[in-house]
């Protein structure tokens, strides 16, 4: 591998290559080190560039702009006019509509009382008109926040024998997880949440949408003693145990309601008519309702209000039934009595201490997470829709705001919900005023219709539940995974059977801790590809892929792509030189020249440390480098005081000129010796 070592070297084992202007490979302009730590720190937490709209302002400029920026509503407020209140309270009603059973179902589903569930859609909203950047996200308990919720609180502290236990760590998660949100908006740290990849959430998402399905079967069936446990064998082993207690009267009137429900979001689905790209190049791309909110439209579905009232038709409907025939005495189980008023302060039921003080942090975070990445990319999936920008961090402020907030106000976890969005979209609203008419109607109920509601039988509740989490099982998204990635499509169903046999958190971890590893792996085991010549052109390709690409005689022509560190260099050290011994086996063998020069491309190499600069001085025997970036080239020339690296005829700009450069070297030092 000398460089000088061209005794036996023909000139004929030589490719012929035209000469060509050779550029100079030139240093990155100095930088002192607290310059490039800033820089370094601004592409990590402020790739934005938020303070961009201060520059070249006056004081008062700026002062409007900082209130603007942490009060959205400033911006559009000031032109806020009659004619987009009209669309607003038409769209605020018709979401209002879905928010009320919502609400009372998806408390049910966390375990806490359905009145809980109103709470959760009266403050919340208001809260999230006035900090929130998205017009179209309506905000408000969802279905798979209110699973984890109760089923991680329910692993310690029993619904039924303590509530009012449990009542208070449902509203102590909630502040945590507002306050894990709102942390990540206010530090800029929002690409924590990116380790949930879409593989892993629409394995996780379909999960959960087969568990809390099961879990209505106490609903739907009537059965009183119903296990609490969330895997699919106890579940379905508790159903089947139970035969007994199944009521053939809820099962009837649950099958009806339904059916029902299940054609009215059929024919959502076929009145929409205009396809949307997906987001799934976004930050949050791993948002699990992407497929199915890709399928709305800019234009208002004339029958979207089927979908949007279904819920709430069914919950009048089943109640004046079970009131006009006394179904409540015919084994038809009802939600009784129900607290009115509004929203009671629950700032005194907060938990900082204790033993169960690591696991409302523990939910907290699980449930923060997870309602943080679908309200962000809901917002952002209806935002592409109408051309308008949406803020990732200014939004989780908002909606950890909103939680902390609810927190203290008898609300437990909320963020923006797709079905709601969709449906707030659909309906034409224009502004956040949509969520305060919202909010404004579950006040009116709160305060006088409480009543109504004391009849609605459980098993429509349930009905309502499967229906809004049937959704979430994507099969052609499964599909397109297993088409694209086979990697990712192992990830998405570790994720699906650890939430269905294990537990709802054990399965999101079991995904995140695999898509980690394949990160290491990436990380540790980075590509090298080895290049060849495309005949006629100065352009090297790797050999594999291009099947015309040649090999130079006497060159060994390696890329390397990724950052080279202490996590790699071992690796890296050894497949290079596995390279070298099986080209000059292979070279031996055909009774050629062997290897004069080891080129290494570094143009995907983007940063390097210690370890890496180590491994260019052990393969320093006629070793060239091929356009190293800035970072790069400045630490290997800081590092090489002896020029054990960086000699002579040793670093290029492209790999044509460096084999062209040495290509003619190798022909003068032959012709020495003829």
């Amino acid at each position: 591998m000398e460089p000088n070592a061209s005794n036996n070297m023909q000139p004929d084992n030589c490719l012929e290559i035209t000469p060509m202007e050779v550029h100079k490979v030139v240093p990155p302009p100095h930088r002192s080190t607290i310059q490039k730590l800033k820089s370094k720190l601004k592409e990590t937490f402020f790739p934005d560039d938020p303070l961009l709209q201060f520059k070249r302002q006056p004081l008062g400029k700026k002062w409007i702009l900082a209130a603007q920026y942490v009060f959205p509503i400033l911006q559009w407020g000031p032109n806020y006019s009659f004619k987009l209140f009209k669309s607003d309270i038409v769209s605020g009603l018709t979401i209002a509509s879905l928010a009320i059973p919502q609400g009372i179902s998806y408390a049910k589903l966390a375990s806490l009382p359905p009145i809980v569930g109103l709470y959760s859609s009266f403050v919340p909203p208001l809260v999230y008109a006035v900090l929130g950047s998205s017009r179209d996200l309506a905000v408000g308990p969802v279905s798979i926040a209110s699973l984890i919720l109760g089923s991680m609180l329910r692993q310690k502290v029993s619904p039924i024998n303590d509530p009012l236990l449990f009542l208070q760590l449902a509203f102590s998660s909630t502040f945590f997880a507002g306050l894990f949100q709102a942390s990540l908006g206010l530090l800029r740290l929002g690409f924590i949440i990116d380790f949930l990849s879409k593989a892993i959430l629409i394995g996780f998402m379909a999960g959960a949408a087969v568990i809390v399905s099961l879990q209505q079967l106490k609903s739907l069936l009537g059965i009183t003693h119903f296990t609490k446990q969330m895997g699919l064998v106890p579940v379905l082993s508790s159903a089947f145990h139970n035969i007994n207690e199944w009521s053939w009267q809820t099962i009837l009137m649950g099958f009806c309601f339904l059916v029902f429900l299940l054609l009215a979001r059929h024919v959502r689905k076929k009145t929409v008519n205009i396809p949307v790209p997906s987001l799934c190049s976004s930050v949050i791309c791993l948002n699990f309702y992407m497929v199915t909110c890709a399928s709305q439209s800019m234009r208002k579905p004339k029958l979207f209000w089927v979908s949007a009232g279904a819920p709430l038709v069914s919950v009048i409907l089943s109640t004046i039934l079970v009131f006009a025939f006394k179904a409540q005495h015919h084994g038809i189980s009802v939600i009784g009595k129900l607290q009115e008023g509004l929203n009671p302060p629950s700032w005194n039921m907060l938990h900082f201490h204790g033993s169960n003080l690591g696991l409302v942090i523990k939910t907290g975070l699980v449930t923060g997470i997870i309602s943080l990445t679908e309200g962000i990319a809901v917002g952002r999936t209806f935002a592409a829709l109408k051309n308008y920008q949406v803020d990732g961090n200014k939004e989780m402020m908002a909606i950890g705001l909103m939680n902390v907030i609810g927190s203290a106000t008898s609300c437990y976890v909320t963020t923006g919900s797709f079905s709601r969005s969709a449906v707030n979209h659909n309906a034409g609203a224009k502004t956040a005023v949509s969520n305060v008419v919202m909010s404004v109607t579950v006040m009116v109920t709160l305060l006088f219709l409480m009543p109504l509601f004391q009849y609605t039988p459980n098993v429509v509740l349930g009905a309502i539940i499967v229906t809004a989490v049937i959704g979430l099982i994507d099969f052609p998204a499964a599909c397109q995974i297993w088409k694209i990635d086979k990697f990712d499509f192992v990830v998405m169903l570790c994720a699906f059977f650890g939430v269905v046999f294990i537990s709802v958190e054990d399965g999101l971890a079991i995904a995140v801790a695999i898509s980690i590893f394949k990160i290491l792996l990436q990380v540790t085991r980075p590509k090298t590809l080895v290049l060849g010549n495309i005949p006629g052109t100065d352009i090297f390709r790797n050999l594999h892929h291009y099947k015309d690409a040649t090999r130079i005689p006497g060159f060994l022509i390696l890329s390397i792509e990724a950052p080279i560190n202490f996590a790699n260099t071992t690796y890296l050290k050894e497949r290079i030189l596995r390279w070298i011994n099986e080209y000059e086996t292979e070279e031996d063998i055909k009774k050629q020249s062997s290897i004069h020069f080891l080129i290494l491309d570094l143009s995907a190499v983007s940063a390097i440390d210690t370890s890496g600069v180590s491994l260019f001085k052990d393969l320093k025997k006629a070793l060239v480098l091929v356009n190293p970036v800035g970072e790069v080239l400045e630490k290997l020339l800081r590092a090489d005081d002896a020029r054990e690296i960086m000699g002579p005829d040793t670093l290029y700009l492209t790999v044509g000129e460096a084999v062209a450069a040495l290509s003619s070297t190798m022909k003068g030092q032959s012709s020495s010796y003829v």
